[in-house]
């Protein structure tokens, strides 16, 4: 487990994707996040509100927003996770490919800076979450699924040709089969008090004037209002998606303990960051916002955990200053390497120094050497459309994603060579099988 190589309360003001590249391996022990949600619409804050002149755009194309490198990355060694991807931008649409991507580079960052024991809370809602399950089954691996948590809550407008859509998602995964779980509960209220049973002890509300016990809480959870439905909510911002700290807090609280690190890349109106805080975790949060650090600052202020006056430093309370922004990377301090996943390759091997090809150019490169011929049962192909860039040494045994160790191979070949061969043991799998040409 690598050390922090980034302050308690600090902002970094940048795109996540560098920020997270940067920071140390297994350093956070949970993330709760509310990224974009592919609505594709914009996003604008209340004006004259705490953040007003926040906004974003949730729109995505395949053209614009997604780099080469990328792609490259999660083909040649994420094949499983591309195939999510693809999935998600030929079942709905380019844009929905073009987010999935996105969100698929940043999430095995994600996984790799989480510790062992730690957990995510990805927020969504049903536009996307289930294709972004499907990438995180594939960046997590199934198996380290906990929770698909629904948030349902009351808010205006009412459907006329369906049921009003008044739910979110938080899909939740574990690094790994040991993870940190506190058991949370909710007020269940009853109109009477009925004495069923000395478990569960029935309290009484005075500000609603209502009895209720505590009961454990499911994954349904609609005992949390949204922001703005509830009068004299302190804590509304004006943010065109903020989410209440209640919701925040039952996450940091179940999922972390006291002094533990809680990171949000896409902090926003930093609600994560203030439930933090409350709490007494530590916290780090990443957004492209140039105001974030002063709304977190105002928004601290009015929970009354910081204040202006140094006179009050001595009962235990923040300065502005404790809350850092930084405009910079970290600089990573662990070994620098990427940590590996249920996906990713057993050895790292570093490339040879040099140029680095595209996969566009590799492809291009081995047609004009070898012709349309696919390499691991030497047919040859009238269209070039039939063969496929993979590895002679397989990534999983250390090879390369170098030209040194390209090759062209047809679909059935691609697919029986998988992970598993190289080049050679392939050849030698295909004359078992008979499927070498003319039997070669």
């Amino acid at each position: 487990m690598a050390e922090r190589n980034f302050e308690n309360r600090t902002l970094f003001h940048s795109d996540n994707l560098p920020i997270l590249r940067a920071m140390n391996s297994e350093s956070v022990d949970l993330i709760a996040t509310d990224p974009p949600f592919n609505k594709s619409k914009d996003f604008h804050a209340t004006p004259d509100s705490l953040a007003a002149g926040a906004s974003f755009q949730d729109r995505w194309s395949w053209e614009r927003d997604v780099h080469e490198d990328w792609t490259d990355q999660i083909t040649d060694d994420h094949p499983r996770l591309m195939e999510a991807i693809e999935s998600a931008r030929y079942a709905h649409s380019d844009g929905m490919g073009a987010f999935m991507c996105f969100m698929a580079v940043r999430l095995l960052e994600m996984r790799r800076v989480l510790k062992s024991t730690g957990s995510i809370y990805l927020h969504c809602d049903p536009t996307a979450s289930h294709y972004l399950k499907a990438v995180m089954d594939a960046v997590f691996g199934w198996k380290k699924f906990r929770n698909e948590v629904v948030w349902g809550y009351r808010t205006g407008g009412v459907g006329k040709r369906w049921f009003a859509r008044k739910h979110d998602v938080i899909l939740c995964y574990s690094k790994s089969t040991f993870w940190t779980f506190n058991v949370q509960h909710y007020r269940s209220y009853q109109q009477k008090k009925y004495n069923y049973n000395k478990k569960y002890p029935e309290l009484w509300d005075k500000e609603k004037k209502k009895w209720y016990h505590n009961s454990v809480c499911r994954d349904v959870w609609e005992d949390i209002k949204s922001i703005g439905t509830e009068k004299g909510q302190k804590e509304v911002t004006g943010y065109a998606t903020q989410k209440p700290l209640a919701l925040y807090e039952r996450i940091i609280k179940a999922s972390s303990n006291e002094d533990d690190t809680v990171l949000d890349p896409f902090c926003g109106c930093a609600t994560t960051c203030v439930a933090a805080e409350k709490l007494n975790r530590q916290w780090v949060g990443i957004d492209i916002w140039d105001n974030a650090r002063d709304v977190v600052l105002k928004r601290l202020e009015l929970e009354g955990l910081i204040v202006q006056d140094s006179t009050d430093k001595l009962h235990g309370h923040l300065f502005p200053y404790d809350v850092i922004k930084m405009d910079v990377p970290p600089i990573r301090t662990d070994d620098t390497k990427t940590a590996a996943p249920n996906l990713r390759t057993k050895v790292i091997v570093f490339e040879p120094v040099g140029k680095k090809m595209t996969r566009a150019d590799m492809y291009t490169h081995l047609l004009d050497q070898h012709g349309r011929k696919c390499r691991g049962c030497e047919r040859t192909f009238d269209d070039s459309r039939y063969l496929q860039l993979d590895h002679n040494t397989p990534r999983a045994d250390g090879g390369l994603n170098h030209i040194s160790n390209r090759v062209l191979l047809c679909g059935p070949c691609n697919q029986l060579k998988s992970h598993i061969y190289t080049l050679s043991g392939l050849r030698r799998e295909n004359k078992k099988r008979g499927f070498m040409r003319n039997g070669n």
